[in-house]
């Protein structure tokens, strides 16, 4: 499965110039790009992160899943119709970029509250400040973050960053990525 997602992910959400073109979040520019969503939102990746990262997280005692809307958004919902299929439901959620403005003004969306744990997810990490505004929001409602999984790693310092950032939040979470950047250049 993993080899698939490898060649789903080259060939549909992969691009590359000889010159840095691509504008990333982090305003830097570089020579190539990961558009994830091309993969998470499509039938046959959802199968695939779906059933990946479930394996990666079935034996951790987690409620839910979820990150940074948009990015973590088809990845968390993958991954808990997935467990709910293998009689071991986890609750799906979503960290909004800015609190709501009616209502509730909820900052999370989804099923689950303080003093439960949760995996944090997110598409593409660069320098990881997606998944770090994730995390900061979880740890001010309570919430503890027991890993971290990154579709693509870029290897630019984003896993590092995040694993600082937990280490200062108490959070004793680890962080795997499913594919890094080399693997995907291997296919170059």
């Amino acid at each position: 499965m993993r080899e698939r997602l490898i060649r789903l992910i080259y060939e549909k959400a992969f691009k590359y110039s000889e010159e840095p073109i691509f504008r990333l979040t982090s305003g830097g520019m570089s020579k190539y790009y990961f558009n994830c969503k091309a993969v998470t939102l499509s039938p046959e990746g959802m199968y695939l992160i779906g059933n990946i990262i479930y394996e990666m997280i079935s034996n951790i005692n987690v409620k839910g899943i979820g990150g940074l809307t948009l990015g973590a958004d088809p990845i968390a919902y993958a991954v808990a119709y997935t467990s709910y299929l293998k009689g071991n439901p986890i609750e799906a959620f979503v960290v909004r970029k800015k609190a709501k403005e009616h209502g509730t003004m909820q900052w999370i969306e989804g099923n689950i509250k303080a003093g439960e744990n949760v995996v944090v997810v997110d598409d593409v990490i660069t320098t990881g400040s997606s998944t770090i505004q994730a995390i900061t929001k979880l740890k001010e409602a309570g919430i503890f973050v027991k890993k971290v999984v990154v579709l693509v790693d870029r290897q630019e310092g984003g896993r590092q960053n995040i694993v600082k950032f937990l280490n200062e939040c108490g959070f004793p979470a680890e962080i795997d990525a499913v594919v890094t950047r080399d693997e995907i250049m291997g296919l170059l």
